[in-house]
């Protein structure tokens, strides 16, 4: 009988002590992470440019966290995240965005809300000074989910969204890359005007993910596409499950090699992964980085339903960040810093 009441005792015990374990770690209310581009990032980078990054990262997460912090939805917090990327032109999204093969600007981008499935896209922008948001205009004010080229800019047309010149996206930046792109001649990767390139093509995108209070996700990519991309080209970013998609498991944003990214329908695959495998987001990231896609073809940032956050790349780096509501925050560029 003893012996009994000292086992009741223990179970007792060990019940009481999960209890407070369980209080002393907190339920994420709220998960953002953000990503602006991967590829060959050289690490001679100069400091003050080094900075410049961390900072832009860091501003972008912080206007995403005020609006998770106050209760606001994943859709606003993944919107002005892109948003203050987009106008960053450090960044190729919005200013900042890479010359195509005509020595112009055109503009992608995808949002998604993954409580509903439903979805805003656009390809070939041209005087949108932010295309996520007239994604999300396309999302909710628009019985379609995708509009291209000219039929994009007639449907910007009927919104108040803000209109600018093509030559707002140029900086000196981007137009030396075209330069040498025209020419043939390799970019340099110790130039830290080329803080990414793979192969003379730069994979610059930026992206957004969000859980918010009411456990709803989401999901908004960005890009300026391809440095010297032919006409029409269209990447993953803008193609619903490729390299942008939200539902009720994850919320997934890619940037890399969209042509990669597209043949493989890989931010769908992810979540499905997730849900027909029982998979853990870091497993699924990992499935389709090392088993899908090729060494250096890109990376992905994403959050699951509980709030988990992975942020991985099969490229020498990312630029990324992230920040929850317990505290949780990191902004890196490299696999360790």
């Amino acid at each position: 009988m003893k012996i009994l009441n000292v086992i009741g005792v223990a179970i007792l015990l060990i019940i009481a002590t999960t209890a407070c374990d369980d209080a002393e770690s907190p339920q994420t209310e709220w998960a953002l992470a953000l990503h602006g581009g991967a590829g060959t990032i050289s690490r001679e980078m100069p400091d003050s440019l080094k900075q410049q990054y961390y900072d832009g990262l860091r501003n972008a997460l912080r206007v995403g966290e005020i609006v998770l912090r106050e209760g606001g939805s994943a859709l606003d917090a993944v919107e002005v995240v892109v948003n203050s990327l987009e106008d960053n032109p450090l960044f190729n999204a919005g200013r900042g965005a890479v010359f195509t093969i005509d020595g112009k600007h055109e503009l992608d981008a995808a949002i998604m809300d993954g409580s509903t499935l439903a979805a805003g896209a656009l390809t070939g922008l041209t005087t949108v000074k932010n295309p996520i948001s007239l994604a999300r205009k396309v999302m909710e004010d628009s019985p379609h989910i995708f509009f291209s080229g000219q039929g994009a800019e007639q449907f910007a047309d009927q919104t108040d969204v803000e209109r600018v010149e093509n030559e707002y996206f140029r900086t000196d930046t981007r137009y030396r890359q075209w330069q040498r792109s025209q020419t043939n001649e390799a970019m340099n990767l110790m130039d830290p005007n080329n803080a990414i390139w793979v192969e003379g093509e730069k994979f610059g995108t930026v992206g957004a993910v969000a859980l918010d209070m009411n456990g709803n996700l989401a999901a908004a990519t960005s890009t300026g596409g391809m440095t010297n991309k032919q006409f029409g080209r269209v990447g993953d970013v803008p193609i619903i499950g490729s390299g942008t998609f939200a539902n009720h498991v994850a919320a997934i944003s890619a940037t890399g090699w969209g042509e990669q990214i597209m043949r493989n329908v890989s931010a769908n695959t992810i979540a499905n992964y997730m849900e027909f495998h029982g998979a853990s987001l870091q497993e699924a990231l990992n499935f389709v980085l090392t088993e899908r896609l090729n060494p250096g073809d890109g990376g992905f940032v994403a959050v699951d339903k509980d709030g988990n956050i992975s942020m991985q790349m099969n490229s020498a780096g990312m630029y990324r960040g992230s920040v929850n509501s317990r505290g949780d925050r990191v902004v890196m560029i490299w696999e360790e810093e």
